[in-house]
């Protein structure tokens, strides 16, 4: 990516949680703004985090918000967007910072860990580090962890449904609708 005097633009590091990241794959309402996101800032991830994607393309299909093409589309789309994510793996002293977070904030297993491993990432030092979610909860969560907020980050500003026949293009990093 070139800057306006020709030199390389610098994209900073933000922690994604997979609903951030479902949308660059299925067009949802919020899809546009993540796009921008995407372009502007690289990808840290929690171990699991493409297995939650995975989940929630299937559920869209299950639902019949996506038909069985645009699922593997969307699919197959995830999967290469993934090989080019920093990864938070797991270990103990990460399942222990989730364990301690079910007891502080009212998330599921699986958000505390993202939580967890979005902590370690930023070394439990949050303040100036950017975390993405299009979860409320979740969100909240960062928030009281000590994760700044900034307007340009609400997703909740944004709600969406899928819409079918919608891919990211990930080596451009454009949006494309199939003919």
């Amino acid at each position: 990516m070139a800057g306006r005097a020709g030199g390389a633009v610098k994209r900073v590091s933000a922690f994604w949680d997979a609903s951030a990241l479902v949308p660059l794959c299925v067009r949802q309402g919020i899809t546009p703004g993540v796009i921008a996101l995407y372009k502007s800032h690289e990808v840290v991830v929690w171990w699991a985090t493409p297995v939650e994607i995975a989940s929630a393309i299937a559920r869209l299909a299950r639902m019949r918000q996506l038909d069985s093409g645009d699922c593997a589309k969307s699919g197959k789309l995830a999967k290469g967007l993934a090989d080019s994510w920093s990864v938070i793996q797991p270990s103990d002293a990460l399942r222990t910072k989730a364990a301690q977070l079910v007891d502080r904030y009212d998330l599921r297993a699986a958000d505390c860990l993202q939580l967890a491993a979005a902590l370690e990432w930023c070394e439990d030092a949050p303040q100036g580090c950017v975390f993405l979610t299009a979860d409320r909860k979740l969100r909240e969560a960062a928030l009281l962890s000590g994760y700044p907020f900034r307007v340009e980050y609400d997703f909740q500003r944004f709600p969406g449904v899928a819409t079918p026949g919608y891919h990211l293009d990930p080596l451009r990093g454009s949006a494309r609708y199939p003919h």
